[in-house]
């Protein structure tokens, strides 16, 4: 496999809108972003996949774009956006752009044209249908709740919107969007950014007749057109978010001879908590035996024939520390650590969510109206009258809802934690005072110097990267052990996944050093070794 820049790079999200607010408006913008770049140097990061920061609405805040060449007011300029693209690359950060384009906003000028008429030129760029019985033209729904099909009375067709009725979706099978896609993307890529994070790409070959959404029959032609009319002669970073994909399907995606994309997010172990065939709101306890199957199956899958793409967080998902660990005062710091080691010595690019490096947890709440989140409301409205109690629809909310991971971030314990000098858009946790970014820089034995330290080992060490890995303890309830060899070299990394100490036994190997652990006292017998509460130990062998 040839060898790039991201294989190697450790790749950090940006919610703009709960970053760092620079005018006191109470939203993040792009220069709050540029006013912190010297913490996300600092932590030692290669590129920034950025929220989108276009202009929209703000229905699914933000990811209903009405201009992709135009920057959100609520975000700053495009001059803004010019001297963040420069500002990174200075000091070696490069910005990657989400894309999306499954779906615009119903204010985009394509739309409002779209729906004038049945026979208006933009009428093709989104997928209209006639209704069925004076009823939707098929029982597609929509990911936001309710039928995923709009009636609009000036035509009296129905749209597709397979989000929010405020986001329709784009009709893939018209030349006419695809070139006029590829122009924006090259708008961005003349900017010199370093690649796109794709928004639910493996839905742009949907067959709505058929009842098709995700993974359809000409999804992987699209995206070698867009390899060849876009990123394909650049040296930038693709990735997929798609949400049903197999390895099989992984490597379609990715395999480098296949011209599509650099890697895709899969969610497979993000779904272990959600019980079959349900919305994620009905969850089950976490099979920690099943967790660690799907992450070897991952990793083993695109060895050599793709490439991983390793995350736990992102905006859509709650903080992992909360959801699966501790987030008690005595834990929060070694399970978030713990959490931390398990995945950034796997095989693939890691991705930091904000927040995530000084390890931010949950933000219960007690009512609907501390609620942002349109799919959380959503879901709110539709279990009411469907008879679930407001204490189980909360306790939901606060498992599995987005505003978990959208709080602004807290820099320091001053008034709002240095977010803003307004109001919040979005409360901060409470515990902000407390857990914050400038008290977290201050503790030589943080999680943040914990993650520099990671990412410092993922720069100086090919083993990391490019290293075999193999998994040694299947079927044990409570630890995760795993090797990576590479060039005669083997590190063996041994994870408690949980607070019950546990024993590991290895009496045929010798250790030779602790690269790394998240307690300051770790043993070096691996012939007789008691793990602590959350502890993870990287060890190298002889």
């Amino acid at each position: 496999m040839q060898k790039k820049w991201w294989h190697s790079s450790v790749i950090y999200q940006i919610y703009p809108r709960s970053f760092q607010d620079s005018d006191g408006d109470g939203i993040g913008d792009i220069q709050g972003i540029i006013q912190r770049l010297s913490h996300l140097a600092e932590l030692g990061i290669d590129a920034i996949w950025l929220s989108p920061v276009y202009r929209s609405p703000n229905d699914d805040n933000g990811y209903d774009i009405s201009d992709y060449q135009a920057i959100s007011p609520d975000f700053g300029t495009m001059d803004d956006m010019d001297m963040l693209i420069q500002k990174a690359k200075e000091l070696g950060i490069r910005i990657l752009m989400d894309l999306v384009v499954n779906h615009t906003s119903d204010e985009h000028a394509w739309f409002i044209e779209s729906r004038k008429s049945k026979d208006n030129e933009y009428r093709d760029y989104y997928i209209w249908r006639d209704g069925k019985n004076n009823e939707a033209p098929n029982e597609l729904t929509s990911i936001f709740s309710g039928s995923a099909w709009e009636l609009d009375e000036q035509t009296n067709q129905y749209y597709l919107h397979l989000y929010s009725k405020k986001q329709p979706d784009l009709n893939w099978e018209n030349p006419k969007v695809r070139n006029e896609i590829w122009q924006m993307m090259n708008f961005w890529l003349d900017k010199g950014i370093g690649g796109f994070r794709m928004d639910v790409i493996d839905l742009i070959g949907k067959v709505p007749d058929e009842l098709i959404t995700g993974n359809g029959p000409m999804l992987h032609t699209y995206l070698k057109e867009m390899h060849q009319k876009t990123f394909g002669k650049r040296d930038v970073l693709t990735v997929g978010e798609t949400w049903g994909v197999t390895t099989d399907d992984a490597k379609l995606f990715s395999s480098p001879e296949r011209d599509e994309l650099s890697m895709v997010f899969q969610f497979e172990h993000i779904g272990l908590d959600e019980q079959p065939g349900k919305p994620k709101w009905d969850t089950k306890p976490l099979n920690f035996i099943a967790l660690k199957q799907v992450f070897t199956k991952w990793q083993l899958a695109l060895d050599g024939d793709g490439w991983n793409s390793l995350f736990w967080n992102n905006h859509d998902i709650p903080r992992i520390v909360s959801n699966w660990g501790d987030d008690s005062p005595q834990y929060r710091k070694v399970a978030a650590k713990m959490f931390a080691t398990f995945l950034h010595f796997l095989k693939g690019t890691p991705y930091i969510y904000q927040g995530e490096e000084i390890g931010l947890t949950n933000t219960p709440i007690a009512s609907i109206e501390e609620v942002n989140d349109i799919e959380s409301i959503n879901m709110y409205n539709e279990r009411l009258q469907q008879g679930y109690s407001k204490k189980e629809i909360l306790q939901a909310i606060n498992k599995k809802g987005r505003d978990n991971a959208r709080r602004p971030i807290p820099w320091d314990g001053s008034l709002n934690g240095g977010f803003t000098t307004g109001t919040p858009w979005l409360a901060l946790n409470p515990n902000y005072k407390e857990l914050n970014v400038k008290n977290d820089q201050e503790d030589d034995e943080s999680v943040f110097n914990y993650y520099k330290t990671l990412i410092r080992l993922r720069k100086e060490h090919e083993l990391i990267v490019w290293g075999e890995y193999k998994e040694l303890l299947p079927n044990d309830p409570q630890l995760f052990v795993y090797e990576r060899s590479y060039k005669g070299e083997t590190w063996l990394v041994i994870i408690n996944f949980y607070q019950e100490p546990t024993f590991y036994k290895d009496e045929d190997r010798k250790v030779d050093t602790i690269i790394i652990s998240n307690y300051e006292d770790s043993s070096e017998k691996i012939d007789d070794l008691t793990l602590r509460a959350f502890e993870s130990i990287v060890f190298k062998l002889k």
